[in-house]
């Protein structure tokens, strides 16, 4: 594949993933609505948000300083950057110098080190008690992130995320209860990323999820809401794109990506109408108990280790 048709794909992906990012959020929260027989938010409130938020004024706190100012743009570059390096429409990465297994889960840990820095960096107390949560939220799930990949490595024979999604295409070695295991655990992270109940709450998210975004306003903050949900919708299609590849184009066409696309959108409905079932059907824990929880993701990416050892 010529190299700026590659690049042309990733900036075209990551644009889209993108633009759809609040439209997807959107979606969420009109389900979430209709779960609760309310009416709920219109399916584009998301997008006024935003627009009105870079309308207005920001205004930095006195003891900010140049972490606090820096990080939505960080933040912003940081999800662009791994919505454009993941396999989504295609099997194959569209920037395999980045899609890399290693270089996602650094990126996603760079995201979560700057959205926690930045919470410390603007002197407020609560912006701080937010970054110290989500810092104990990448503790808690980066080890389960880090051992699915790596089960999922080995099942491939290559920490390409591209080659880990030909893999989970067409299975070649059998090990089907090892893939299982393997997609489980990283719908299990997703579901976490995502920061939906009982790991978030929606009346509460500016003390939970959204805690270091206390002290932004205007477009600081336009651009932040916009990245979160941006992950969001990163870390269902990274669930779709390599784990659940069915139907992403094998060699890159107008006609085969139009049918990926197409394919993509009809999962990403499912996925975000099982969250929204699956969000409302669980109680609300206190913070201190979500370790008892993330602990399924990680014993269910240890099983996954063994059915591989043991060639299931």
């Amino acid at each position: 594949m010529a190299s700026y048709y590659v690049i042309i794909l990733a900036i075209g992906q990551g644009a889209a993933l993108l633009l759809l990012a609040p439209l997807a959020s959107g979606f969420s929260r009109v389900l979430r609505a209709k779960i609760h027989t309310r009416t709920g938010p219109p399916l584009l409130q998301d997008y006024r948000d935003i627009f009105k938020l870079l309308k207005r004024q920001e205004i930095v706190p006195k003891g900010a300083g140049l972490i606090f100012r820096a990080m939505p743009f960080i933040l912003m570059a940081t999800l662009l950057l791994i919505a454009m390096s993941m396999p989504v429409l295609t099997l194959a990465s569209p920037l395999s110098a980045v899609g890399n297994m290693f270089t996602f889960v650094c990126l996603l840990a760079l995201v979560r080190f700057f959205f926690s820095l930045s919470g410390v960096d603007s002197g407020s107390t609560f912006a701080g008690l937010g970054a110290s949560r989500e810092t104990t939220m990448c503790t808690l799930m980066e080890p389960v992130i880090l051992l699915a990949l790596f089960v999922a490595a080995l099942l491939a024979g290559s920490t390409d995320l591209g080659r880990i999604s030909v893999s989970f295409a067409s299975p070649s070695q059998g090990l089907i209860a090892a893939e299982l295991a393997v997609t489980a655990a990283i719908a299990f992270a997703a579901f976490v990323e995502m920061g939906k109940v009982p790991f978030d709450m929606a009346e509460a998210e500016q003390e939970l999820q959204e805690g270091p975004l206390t002290e932004y306003s205007g477009p600081g903050l336009a651009l932040l809401k916009w990245s979160v949900r941006l992950k969001q919708l990163v870390m269902a299609s990274f669930l779709i794109g390599v784990f659940l590849p069915y139907g992403a184009a094998a060699s890159p066409s107008a006609a085969t990506l139009l049918w990926a696309a197409v394919v993509f959108l009809i999962k990403l409905v499912v996925v975000f109408v099982v969250v929204a079932v699956i969000e409302n059907s669980v109680a609300r824990n206190r913070f201190f108990m979500t370790s008892h929880s993330t602990w399924i993701g990680f014993g269910v990416a240890a099983l996954a280790l063994v059915f591989y050892l043991v060639g299931l």
